[in-house]
């Protein structure tokens, strides 16, 4: 008998989607278990004793954390639908990009809560991130290592879904076709995958959801 498939997460998490996107793709019936990120479960804080934060991956009694070790860790149990190619070279390159992502985007998460100088700031440092990987990330590839979407394509595309949500809360426009057009086809191609395109939240619930977080965190600044 197959071992059960929990998730850990919240609605609101780009980390978490990247987990969910995993998992239709690869086609794995699991359980969505809602957390609440200000007031934590002890069944989270018993699989999650170190970080204390979603997404948790319960594969029966095994807890996985962090998203991109989540997504590996799906890839290397289900081999269906490869996230990672063959090649130890390109499997290199994937992974590459992933630090690069998760290294360098909480420049976009801090834009929700700057204004004045920092966010111009914020905004800058956003618009080098998009540019390093415009020029340098998928040359005229369709997805991050070819014709099939990988771990990069999941990293990334959560990062750029939340920033469209960011740039509407804000009333700013940061990721704009004519500075970025490969990265633009490439969202498109991504958002297009059943995968995806069926599992995204609510986009009017979501811009609510961080609109009256940004407007909360500004107004005790």
């Amino acid at each position: 008998m197959a071992e059960v498939v929990k998730l850990l997460g919240a609605w609101s998490s780009p980390f978490v989607f990247r987990v969910i996107w995993a998992l239709k793709i690869k086609g794995i019936p699991y359980e969505f278990i809602e957390e609440d990120v200000t007031n934590k479960s002890p069944l989270l804080l018993k699989n999650n004793p170190v970080l204390k934060k979603i997404p948790v991956l319960l594969h029966g009694e095994k807890p996985v954390c962090e998203s991109m070790i989540i997504v590996e860790y799906i890839d290397e149990i289900w081999p269906q639908n490869p996230l990672l190619p063959n090649d130890p070279y390109e499997r290199a390159l994937a992974r590459f990009w992933v630090k690069f992502t998760d290294d360098k985007c909480s420049s976009v998460w801090q834009i929700s809560l700057a204004q004045g100088e920092e966010l111009e700031k914020r905004v800058k440092e956003t618009v080098d991130l998009l540019q390093t990987v415009e020029e340098h990330g998928l040359g005229e590839k369709k997805f991050f290592g070819g014709d099939n979407v990988g771990i990069a394509d999941i990293a990334f595309g959560a990062v750029i879904h939340w920033l469209k949500i960011i740039e509407e809360i804000v009333g700013i426009k940061v990721f704009e076709a004519h500075k970025f057009p490969r990265l633009h086809e490439w969202i498109e191609n991504f958002m297009q995958l059943p995968a995806v395109k069926e599992n995204l939240p609510d986009w009017d619930w979501i811009v609510s959801y961080f609109k009256s977080h940004r407007e909360e965190r500004l107004a005790s600044a």
